[in-house]
């Protein structure tokens, strides 16, 4: 690469990693890398390090920490000093103000975790895998003033393995997103690269998380149990009630038996544990009771001794 790609990096959590590493292994000139404040984390509240900024300093590259951006006279005069070609926004936690939007000639480059339009906002691999997805896939998208509106500069497409959770699909996705957005910026840089507008009228959502999306729902079927149960780790999880307090379903996977009995019923079958659902059953493999650590099914029925008769939720 000859003159350098002058870039500046915005990221913050695990899933920018990958990328940061990769511009920087390409021979990319990364001039700054923009990462989100240190957070106090954990019982000690101990002041914590973005996963971003970590790798940035053992790369030895310049980090800032804006605790806002939009209205920071500070931070846009020193963008505007750099006059970077491209400024790569992966996971960074923050809107894209306009005039950032604006500043560099090849604009923000956004690796999004979704084939777009499927998917727009803060939780695709969580959604994904949630509504039963078994081929997701990557974005590099030019950042406009929507929420992941923008044209669409390449995508690839990964296979949800039955077993995947958000977790384990995640660090797949970066890796797969970010040798494409190596590819993607060359081709910029090339004028070889041409995007194309998303197709609106097919867009679906992916919103930000709650706690009660965790709730779980028995009238649905087993397999959608299941895939808000992968989709949704490790917050917020899946729970239900037994005898008036939490029960967190760790693992479950889908039985061939159908139950004879109302959605949420419980069904010991030696150390076996089954739950209805709307269309057959699952095995509920780990449990975690209010207070209690994760336990086997096998323990939880030991101590617990659910009766033919009592519900879950």
């Amino acid at each position: 690469m000859n003159p350098p790609f002058h870039l500046v990096f915005c990221g913050t959590p695990r899933f920018g990693v990958p990328t940061l590493e990769a511009l920087v292994r390409a021979g990319f000139a990364v001039d700054l890398v923009v990462t989100q404040p240190d957070r106090p984390k954990g019982r000690g509240m101990e002041m914590a390090l973005s996963p971003v900024k970590q790798s940035a300093l053992a790369l030895k590259l310049p980090v800032v920490q804006p605790e806002k951006i939009k209205n920071n006279e500070d931070f846009r005069a020193q963008m505007e000093s750099l006059r970077p070609e491209a400024i790569v926004v992966v996971g960074y936690g923050r809107i894209v103000p306009q005039w950032m939007i604006d500043l560099p000639p090849l604009g923000n480059i956004n690796l999004h975790a979704s084939l777009l339009p499927k998917y727009r906002g803060a939780a695709p691999i969580q959604w994904a895998i949630a509504c039963g997805e078994t081929t997701t896939g990557v974005t590099i998208m030019r950042i406009d003033a929507g929420l992941d509106t923008g044209d669409i500069l390449q995508q690839r497409k990964v296979v949800v393995d039955p077993e995947d959770s958000s977790e384990t699909l995640a660090p797949k996705l970066a890796t797969v997103g970010a040798q494409l957005m190596v590819e993607a910026l060359l081709e910029l840089k090339a004028g070889t690269l041409h995007a194309r507008v998303q197709d609106h009228a097919a867009a679906t959502l992916a919103p930000i998380l709650r706690k009660e999306d965790g709730q779980v729902d028995f009238q649905r079927t087993a397999a959608e149990i299941r895939d808000r149960l992968r989709g949704f780790q490790p917050w917020p999880g899946a729970f239900t009630q037994f005898r008036g307090r939490q029960l967190v379903i760790g693992s479950a996977s889908i039985a061939n038996n159908v139950l004879r009995v109302r959605p949420g019923s419980l069904v010991v079958e030696g150390t076996r544990l089954f739950v209805a659902c709307q269309d057959s059953s699952l095995e509920l493999l780990e449990v975690q009771p209010e207070g209690k650590k994760r336990m086997p099914a096998r323990d939880f029925i030991n101590g617990y001794r659910p009766q033919a008769d009592e519900r879950l939720g």
